[in-house]
């Protein structure tokens, strides 16, 4: 089979996805070794990682509206080598502070990357649920790789190489895409950028009906999605009794089902449609939660974690939603600020687990999750049954 020059654009995309992903999960690692380190408390540490999160998910909207003013391929390559030397940054921290700023700046530099790959690939590709969903494969694999790869270098070498590990992918990767990727033509070459971020253009984006129901729906998936990828380890170890062992393998399972299921879900999307996808993905999800809570014996266990896995692929179908609401006018700006949105909102699964955690135990926090997996299904079978057009 010919390759195509799309098919370059998309696995470009993937890899550019991959580094920017993989520098913000190497750091997790390592955290013990850097509270060590600097004499800080968990939860100082992790103060700066919720900025740095909080941060991607606010660069989503801004990305949008430069790569509608300059073009795609520059706002990738920004994010691209904007990690790499954020990355670099952060290893070479000589007080916390700094640390805390430059880990701030790896999210803002980072965020800018998925919005604006995901508006290419919608120019690339007609099929673009397919190409959404594989694209959206980088975040799950650099999920597999990089807590791997910089625990083994954080244990041996400290970790300041385990953070400069960004280095050895992402300059390889900003290379290629500088090379391999055509400049595209930007959607508002002269509208001035001021005029993009006007509080009664925003609200009529976010406030068509279709778009505000598909909102609610990404604001709870992610807020569910965040609190698994926060606590899901620890879960096992607290409310299963596993081993650390055993509750890193099964999270490892966890990310390659994420994996497999955003390509399945993307190209089920378009197939069937968004909602059958995004609503078969969900209800996985619920089933999956439930029973990591009810299951009595391992392989129970184990089969709910291949569901919730599958519930937390929805992005795949989620994402082309959202750009079937925008025309191609709209894409890079109208994509970027519900991204921007449901990231910031959802970024707050990690704190409401915790404390659902701390309140009334592990237990009930995964079945409250499961729960609101269970609303969005419902939602989305209401709107199907009743034609609502939601």
């Amino acid at each position: 089979m010919r390759w195509q020059y799309r098919t370059t654009v998309l696995v470009l995309c993937l890899l550019a996805f991959f580094v920017t992903y993989f520098a913000r999960m190497a750091i997790s690692p390592v955290i013990p070794f850097i509270v060590a380190d600097f004499g800080v408390s968990n939860a100082e540490i992790g103060l700066a990682l919720t900025g740095m999160w909080l941060a991607y998910g606010l660069s989503q909207f801004p990305s949008g509206v430069l790569s509608d003013r300059y073009g795609e391929k520059p706002v990738i390559l920004v994010a691209v080598s904007g990690t790499v030397i954020a990355s670099v940054l952060l290893a070479f921290s000589p007080i916390f502070a700094a640390f805390v700023v430059f880990a701030v700046g790896l999210g803002l530099i980072a965020g800018l990357h998925y919005s604006v790959a995901t508006t290419l690939l919608s120019r690339t590709y007609d099929e673009v649920g397919r190409a959404v969903g594989i694209h959206s494969m980088g975040g799950p694999l650099a999920g597999l790789v990089a807590p791997v790869a910089a625990a083994w270098v954080g244990t041996r070498y400290g970790w300041r190489p385990a953070l400069a590990l960004t280095v050895a992918v992402g300059v390889p990767v900003f290379a290629l895409f500088a090379w391999r990727i055509r400049p595209t033509e930007p959607r508002r070459p002269d509208q001035p950028m001021r005029d993009r971020f006007e509080v009664a253009t925003l609200f009529e984006l976010v406030s068509r009906p279709a778009v505000a129901f598909t909102l609610a729906v990404a604001m709870l998936g992610t807020f569910i999605v965040q609190g698994l990828l926060t606590f899901l380890p620890t879960f096992f170890v607290e409310y299963r009794g596993y081993s650390a062992t055993v509750a890193g393998t099964a999270f490892s399972a966890f990310f390659v089902v994420r994996t497999v299921g955003q390509f399945l879900l993307g190209a089920l999307s378009d197939r069937y449609g968004r909602d059958l996808a995004i609503g078969g993905s969900m209800l996985a999800g619920t089933i999956g939660l439930f029973g990591l809570v009810a299951g009595q014996s391992r392989a129970t266990v184990g089969v709910a974690v291949l569901f919730a896995g599958l519930g937390s692929s929805f992005f795949a179908a989620l994402d082309p939603r959202f750009l079937d609401q925008f025309g191609d006018t709209e894409r890079g700006a109208g994509f970027g600020l519900v991204r921007t949105c449901y990231t910031v909102v959802g970024s707050a699964g990690s704190v409401g687990v915790g404390l659902l955690a701390d309140l009334f135990g592990w237990g009930t926090s995964f079945l409250v999750l499961g729960g609101l997996f269970a609303v969005t299904v419902c939602s989305l079978a209401v709107n199907r049954a009743f034609g609502l057009g939601y």
